[in-house]
């Protein structure tokens, strides 16, 4: 058996793949604030996926109950200066992904968007359903200049919470409560360009056969466990197939730990950054892709500089 090294990875040698901030505020400007919560606007409307900010320690998460932290979500509000919020949408409904998003919504007066497990889980904190936008496959849905495309997609290997939530959710409640629900593929489409969320490191094969992306959002969570042949599979499935130049890397940050200090990659013991870059790097290099790591809280431009 492989003895697995003690700590975590380090980001120092992924330091020349540091995303760097915008230059301008102006065109399509995007925070990341960890996992795969990432928060698209144009100065007149914005989009946000998940907005997971609370991020609970590990012993609260694997042995008591967890709720949303809606003071943090206010001050990621006021930090961001986030006033034209028009939809928050969940990848899938795990509480990484949807424990904060309907205080979003509720805050805000943004739209809750995802799946029925989605909506129960808006509905289990009072959400509105004027305000709740439950969505399948090939769904679009239209907020200022930004056009949604929802496609089912598949959760990374291993999922811990599989199923459905069936009934309003409220919190606290175990984590186990956030059940999978639907996965998404989620491609926004903008007269600046086209960006592609993959939050989870998965993929239906020929799922985005005949789409374009200039960027994709790619969830690395769990890729360093999992044999090469599935990352490269994965790669050609998702940058490959949609022609992406540039891939910004998401979901490989230790959310366990608060979004008040620098991310960190997960412990070894449950996933090997190291490994995973190993092996997505020169697959870069081949495709002549633009590989980025983002930095939270940032302003950056992902579509800078690509024609």
């Amino acid at each position: 058996m492989k003895k697995l090294p003690i700590g975590r990875p380090s980001l120092r040698p992924y330091l020349p793949h540091k995303e760097r901030p915008a230059a301008h505020r102006e065109g399509l400007i995007a925070h990341f604030l960890g996992t795969s919560s990432v928060l698209l606007s144009d100065g007149q409307t914005s989009v946000l996926s998940d907005g997971f900010v609370t991020r609970p320690g590990m012993l609260r998460v694997s042995m008591g109950k967890i709720a949303p932290n809606r003071a943090l979500v206010r001050a990621a509000i006021e930090r961001l200066r986030v006033d034209n919020l028009a939809a928050v949408v969940c990848a899938h409904s795990h509480y990484d992904h949807a424990l904060d998003a309907p205080v979003w919504s509720l805050e805000t007066g943004a739209e809750l968007v995802g799946s029925e497990s989605t909506a129960n889980i808006g509905r289990g904190l009072g959400v509105p359903e004027s305000s709740l936008r439950v969505v399948g496959d090939g769904d679009t849905a239209t907020y200022g200049n930004f056009t949604l495309t929802f496609l089912d997609s598949v959760h990374s290997p291993d999922d811990h919470y599989p199923g459905t939530v069936d009934h309003p959710l409220v919190p606290p409640a175990r984590t186990g409560a956030w059940k999978t629900g639907t996965s998404y593929s989620l491609l926004v489409t903008h007269p600046n360009g086209r960006i592609l969320l993959q939050a989870s490191a998965n993929y239906r094969p020929g799922a985005l056969r005949g789409l374009h992306a200039d960027v994709v959002y790619l969830g690395i969570g769990t890729l360093g466990k999992q044999p090469a042949e599935f990352l490269h599979a994965y790669w050609d499935e998702v940058v490959v197939t949609t022609g992406a130049k540039r891939v910004i890397l998401v979901h490989w940050d230790d959310f366990f730990l608060g979004l008040d200090r620098p991310l960190r990659a997960m412990p070894y013991l449950l996933d090997d950054l190291d490994t995973t870059m190993s092996r997505l790097l020169p697959l870069a290099r081949r495709d002549g892709v633009d590989v980025a790591l983002p930095v939270s809280w940032q302003p950056s431009a992902p579509l800078a500089g690509l024609t």
